[in-house]
This record gives structure tokens, C-alpha cells and sequence, in this order.
């Protein structure tokens, strides 16, 4: 899958997972959960023990999932998450560092921004698509809405206490996705292996922003 397939994928279904988990074989069962409700995407953190390993297991065993790796610091880190296979780099913060080596290889990169002037730093690096994180603790959907204002051809994806209550106010406000940890794969649900409740949410996120863009369509159709 190409760098533009898998932003296409990744924009079109609009939800990326992050797997924040305690092991190897949590990791394993949440991506398998998320895949099976619909979600073909994971985003392993680097805090997951083991993460490089992981990510290989799942790009192994899951060819049609979109693995890619979160939290990556630095670009030692990055280079052995792309020798594992991934198809999409993202970090917490704006290293351009990380974004040149991803190009160089021809790897989606979108590297976590907050300021208007990472958001600025960024794009003109290449980045057509960014993380903003955190959202949720600097005005949530209102940021995510002034950012774009100065930043229309910037694709941002809305991370950082995106919840079931809020997501739609993040697709609304123009986030072409969005990033979602916890409420989306709850350490409970890990604890208990109950895959049905990991299916459930990522099946009401995925119609969160489906719902919510064929509404906005409906009030703004395209003419011709």
C-alpha cells in the first residue's frame, strides 16, 4: 500500500486506534478487536513493551491492517518501525528529524503539532496531514477550528481526549479524523479480554463520524 493509499484509507475512515496496552498479546487482541468492527488501523505506541516486536507480529499476521507506530521520539526509533513494516509514523511532538527520514523512505508521516507554528513548521516540511494533540486540554473542537481557518489545505487529525461525547464535535469543526486511546480500548476491556465490548466502541466511533459527516454534507452539498 502506497503513502497516499494508506492517508486515503486512514481519511476515510476517519478513526485511528492507539494502542497504549501492557503486553505484546494485549496489543494482539486489540488490534484484532478494532479490525474486526470495521477499523483496519492500529497505531502501536512505543510504550508498549516490546512495541518493535509487536508491530513486525502484527504486519505478519494482519496484512491487510494499517499498522503504524505513535509515541516515536526519535529517529533510531523510527528506523526500526519501518525495518518491522509500518505504514505510518506519528509522534507526540514535531520532529522534523523523524518526518524527513519517513519521507526519504516514502512512509506517511504525521507528526503531533499544537501551536500554529508547528502547525506552519510542519507543512512546510511536506506534512500535508498532522496530529494535534493534545486537543481536548487547550479548547477542544474550538482549536481544532481557528487552526484550520489559517491552515485550510492542512489535514488534521484530533487527538488527546477525543471521546464518545465530543467526536463529533471534532469531525464537525473540520478534523479529517480522529485519534482515540482509551475510550476506544479500554484497559478494563483488556483486563477481562472482552472483545465484544473493544467491537462495540470502535463501531460507535466509526458511525460517530460517519453520521456526522453525512449531516454536514446534507447542510453543505457540493455543487456542480
Amino acid at each position: 500500500m502506497t503513502k497516499d493509499q494508506v492517508r486515503a484509507h486512514i481519511e476515510q475512515i476517519g478513526v485511528v486506534p492507539a494502542v497504549r496496552v501492557t503486553s505484546a498479546e494485549e496489543a494482539q487482541f486489540a488490534a484484532e478487536a478494532v479490525c474486526q468492527a470495521g477499523i483496519p488501523i492500529v497505531e502501536v505506541t512505543m510504550t508498549v513493551p516490546g512495541a518493535i516486536d509487536v508491530i513486525a507480529n502484527l504486519v505478519r499476521r494482519n496484512p491487510k491492517l494499517i499498522v503504524g507506530a505513535g509515541t516515536v521520539f526519535d529517529t533510531e526509533t523510527a528506523r526500526r518501525c519501518l525495518d518491522a513494516g509500518v505504514t505510518f509514523l506519528t509522534s507526540t511532538g514535531l520532529d522534523l528529524d523523524i518526518v524527513a527520514l519517513a519521507q526519504a523512505q516514502d512512509i506517511l508521516v504525521f507528526p503531533g503539532v499544537l501551536t500554529p507554528t508547528e502547525v506552519h513548521a510542519a507543512s512546510i516540511a511536506g506534512c500535508g496531514l498532522v496530529k494535534v494533540f493534545p486537543c481536548s486540554q487547550v479548547g477542544g473542537a474550538s482549536y481544532i477550528r481557528v487552526l484550520k481557518a489559517p491552515f485550510p489545505n492542512v489535514s488534521m487529525i484530533a487527538s488527546g481526549g477525543v471521546t464518545q461525547q465530543n467526536a463529533a464535535e471534532f469531525i464537525r469543526a473540520g478534523a479529517v479524523a480522529i485519534g482515540v486511546g482509551h475510550d476506544l480500548i479500554p484497559p478494563r476491556a483488556i483486563e477481562l479480554r472482552e472483545s465484544d465490548w473493544i467491537r462495540e466502541l470502535a463501531r460507535r466511533f466509526s458511525h460517530i463520524v460517519k453520521e456526522t459527516r453525512a449531516l454536514a454534507s446534507a447542510h453543505h452539498p457540493v455543487h456542480a
